[in-house]
């Protein structure tokens, strides 16, 4: 007992040494002491600027403290992201469309598994860079309110309740189940009611209803905060009620910390404390200090970016206190210590995670069954599909067939060995003629991967592709490492090596073979870098063109394609060589080889295969590279990461009617991150399946769902709208006619919809009371039987139909379960809604359960749209619920 008296008094005088950064060694040891005590004696060893620059996102090391450095961004939506290979699973829409938390459950435990693994290998290393901690930026969890908005794939959709349940269960797979240390800190984002437009996020004020506000736009922060008890969160760029989300003491305050009780940290959206001050956006603040001190005293408390640094000024002018400083910076601290990075390896159970664990066997087989479980059937003509394995010739046509960005979506991990469609279609019907043409570009003025079929190895090989030589340096000297076939140049190798034997920091690659040009004239090629840093000077390429030096250039951060024109006078192959080189110390390569056709010869050059098949498989839909995170794409149908439209682009509806014109039959596979009304589709393909960005494994998940290996049993998460003429403005965030829960047009498929190759039927509803009290819960229970010939998976799907107000929705999911049944096979599923669940929001906001008559709806879908069954009761009194 003394000699721990002792210790402490030793401790807090600061007499005692801390130790070395080493993994080995015991750092900012006394784990005797609470955290908080840790923390504090942490505090007042740290003069004032040492504490101000702890308040970056890229926190400084301390040496004379032993403190080593730490950056709060990493990234792991999907997948680990820009820190080399790891998992790569469906997209977040992907997995919404699952509609299986404990699914998403493991799937955030893979990602935080895989990202202590890197953290682990980066800490032996000495790497305490971007990317390689342990602070996950996700899940985003905003609404996905209009499909017009290019950041809606990275969410689990429309819906407050599954977007919640979703959210709860991938806040609590990411942060693990030990009772003192976190795995890693989920990050929910974007805090709050935030969902485009892009061009105008800097500066936009949203003034949401207060119901709006209560009943669509907290709900799943509510729950990932209460429930999962996420441990960080991130401040939006917009501005709420006329406060930046950043310095809104309401949000951040009032509801996070008061009413939710929320203990962690809240990160900045990056450079949105920037946005307080900059002339562009919000003029909430007049200068970088004033910026900074509003960030700080609203709870903002890590600026992702560098103005926190002007707080050394703020102090000096007495606009702050060091007290309001140190709670931050406690907050911050405290997170650190909660994911063990200060104590000795032994004592934390994730330190022993292996590298191997990044990318293993048990993880790829998830990534397989997640993109399994999100296809989605939309249609399916007369049972059509799925086709049969003998089918004689298979024409494999559209942008999106051969696309490794229609693989990946945005914030992706790197996958090591990712199959595109058109591969993955002649490995699973591998008694049938693959005939492949890219058919259209995405839309028309928008570049593209070269396709294979314009290169060959020599003059005289019949296969597609170039012959690559990987070398180990930049240089080109020696002999190659790896020597192989490459179909096209369209590769994401963003902190990866592009082949064993190679470092991914600095490597060079040579392509040779032939180049074919569909048809005479210019053509314009441009060679795009997607995410190098530093770029200038570290990637170089050059194109040779019958032994002639055509194109040379090395890319700036401010400029990542080299655009350029060549001309051919025939259609006869002709040489090539490309040479690229990457020697960057921090991150990339992303390289890909691009052209930008037009969209008459791609379509005729398509029609000519069609004719020649039994059977037309059409990849068309969107990409990350035309929907996404404010861009400077301004073509027809987008702008700016969003989009003005929501059909498919023209380009790819004249290739579909073109195709359809051929006679034969026609199968539709949609990828793409959000809705689109593909209304001609519906009336003229023989099918419909809707892939979404289905991760490293989605290529097998789409051919093993057309061949009947997998049966879809996917739900979507969104509304697919027959037009964008049934939308409110896209600036507009009142929910009045969005969503499945308020729209009043008849949607082309909707919400919760999904077909199967068998049928699933409902009986026996029952509730557990038909009258109730206000406070009470209710149980439902049914009987869901397969009366078709396969086995397959069914979503029962529980919505509640509330006593009409003027501001009630016309029904609302509040409860869904997953299930695998075989043929004939019958199973119970049971409901509880608690008070919270049937509770309603008024219209100031306020939350109670009230009375009145409710019906129960439990079926495969929305209750209008496909069998289900239905039972009423009633709620006596009211009880009013805490925000």
């Amino acid at each position: 007992m003394w000699l721990h008296l002792i210790s402490v008094l030793i401790v807090l005088l600061g007499l005692l040494p801390l130790a070395s950064f080493g993994q080995s060694s015991k750092r900012l040891l006394y784990s005797s002491l609470s955290d908080d005590e840790r923390v504090n004696d942490l505090m007042s060893r740290m003069t004032l600027d040492e504490k101000i620059a702890q308040l970056i996102n890229t926190a400084p090391a301390i040496p004379r403290l032993n403190l080593p450095a730490y950056d709060y961004w990493s990234e792991g939506l999907h997948g680990v992201a820009r820190s080399g290979y790891a998992t790569l699973f469906p997209q977040a829409i992907g997995m919404a469309a699952t509609w299986d938390a404990p699914l998403i459950h493991q799937i955030s435990t893979a990602i935080s598994t895989e990202a202590r693994a890197k953290y682990n290998e980066a800490v032996r290393l000495n790497i305490h860079s971007i990317y390689y901690g342990l602070t996950i930026w996700s899940p985003n969890i905003n609404i996905f309110r209009d499909p017009r908005w290019g950041r809606g794939q990275e969410t689990y959709g429309e819906d407050p309740f599954l977007t919640a349940r979703l959210g709860v269960a991938f806040v609590e797979g990411l942060q693990g189940d030990d009772p003192h240390y976190l795995r890693a800190i989920a990050t929910p984002k974007h805090y709050a009611v935030h969902s485009g437009p892009e061009s105008t996020r800097h500066s936009a004020n949203v003034d949401p209803s207060p119901y709006d506000l209560w009943d669509t736009y907290l709900p799943a922060f509510r729950a990932t905060i209460t429930e999962a008890k996420a441990d960080s969160i991130m401040c939006a760029y917009n501005s709420i009620n006329n406060y930046p989300a950043c310095a809104n003491k309401y949000l951040l305050q009032t509801v996070l910390r008061d009413a939710w009780s929320f203990k962690g940290f809240v990160t900045s959206d990056c450079g949105a404390i920037d946005d307080f001050y900059e002339v562009t956006a919000h003029h909430l603040s007049p200068s970088k200090e004033a910026a900074a001190v509003a960030g700080i005293e609203a709870g903002t408390d890590t600026n992702c970016g560098e103005t926190y640094l002007s707080l050394t000024e703020a102090l000096k002018k007495h606009l702050i206190s060091e007290s309001q400083i140190n709670a931050s910076l406690k907050r911050l601290l405290l997170a650190r210590y909660r994911l063990g990075l200060f104590d000795d390896a032994s004592r934390v159970p994730y330190a022993a995670i292996p590298f191997s664990e990044v990318h293993s066997p048990s993880h790829r087989e998830l990534a397989k069954t997640a993109a399994r479980k999100s296809m989605v059937l939309l249609k399916n003509d007369s049972s059509f599909l799925p086709l049969d394995l003998n089918t004689r010739t298979i024409a494999v046509i559209g942008p999106n067939a051969a696309s490794l960005a229609a693989i990946e979506g945005n914030y992706n991990a790197i996958a090591e060995d990712p199959k595109l469609p058109v591969d993955a279609i002649a490995a699973e019907f591998k008694n049938s003629m693959i005939l492949y043409a890219q058919g259209s570009p995405y839309a028309d003025q928008v570049p593209l991967p070269i396709p294979r079929t314009m290169f060959h190895p020599s003059k005289s090989a019949v296969e597609n592709g170039l012959k690559a030589e990987y070398f180990s340096d930049s240089t080109f000297q020696g002999n190659p490492v790896t020597t192989r076939i490459d179909k096209a140049i369209d590769f994401d190798w963003n902190s990866a090596a592009p082949t064993p034997g190679v470092p991914s920091n600095s490597f060079a690659v040579r392509w040779t073979g032939t180049i074919t040009a569909p048809q005479t004239g210019d053509l314009a090629l441009a060679m795009h870098f997607g995410d190098c840093y530093p770029c200038t000077g570290h990637e170089q390429f050059k194109i040779f063109v019958d032994g002639k030096l055509i194109a040379s250039d090395s890319p700036s951060e401010n400029s990542l394609d080299s655009h350029f024109r060549l001309n051919f006078v025939d259609t006869n192959p002709h040489d090539l060589r490309v040479e690229y080189i990457h020697h960057a110390p921090l991150r990339g390569a992303d390289l890909s080889f691009e052209w930008t056709p037009q969209s008459s010869y791609l379509r005729k050059e398509a029609v000519a295969i069609a004719q020649k098949s039994d059977v037309i498989l059409a990849f068309v839909g969107l990409s990350p590279n035309l929907e996404g995170e404010e861009m400077s794409l301004h073509v027809e149908g987008f702008a700016g990461g969003d989009r003005t439209d929501i059909k498919l682009p023209a380009a790819q509806q004249e290739l579909l009617e073109a195709l359809a014109a051929t006679g034969k039959p026609l199968v539709v596979i949609l990828m793409n991150g959000s809705a689109l009304s593909v209304n001609w589709a519906q009336e003229h393909a023989k099918a419909i399946l809707e892939a979404w960005y289905p991760g490293e494994a989605g290529s097998e998940a789409i051919a093993e769902t057309l061949s009947g290996q997998n049966n879809p049993g996917g739900r979507l998460p969104v509304t697919f709208y027959a037009g964008v003429e049934q939308l409110p403005a896209f600036s507009d965030y009142s929910m009045a006619n969005r969503t499945y829960r308020y729209f009043k047009g008849k949607p082309l498929y909707g919400f919760g919809y999904g077909l199967s190759y068998t049928i699933f039927s409902y009986q026996n509803l029952r509730l557990s009371s038909s009258k109730l009290k206000a406070g009470d819960s209710i149980t439902a229970e049914a009987d869901v039987k397969n009366t078709g010939t396969r086995e397959g998976d069914e979503v029962a799907e529980l919505y509640l139909m509330p006593p009409y107000s003027s501001v009630s929705p016309n029904l609302a999911l509040a409860g869904f379960t997953r299930l695998h049944l075989k043929p004939d096979e019958t199973t119970h599923v049971t409901f509880t809604l608690d008070s919270r669940t049937l509770s309603q929001v008024d219209d100031k906001g306020n939350r109670a359960v009230v009375p009145g008559s409710y019906v129960i709806a439990v079926g495969g879908s929305q209750p209008d749209s496909r069998l289900g069954k239905t039972a009423s009761f009633s709620v006596q009194g009211t009880l009013k619920l805490p925000h």
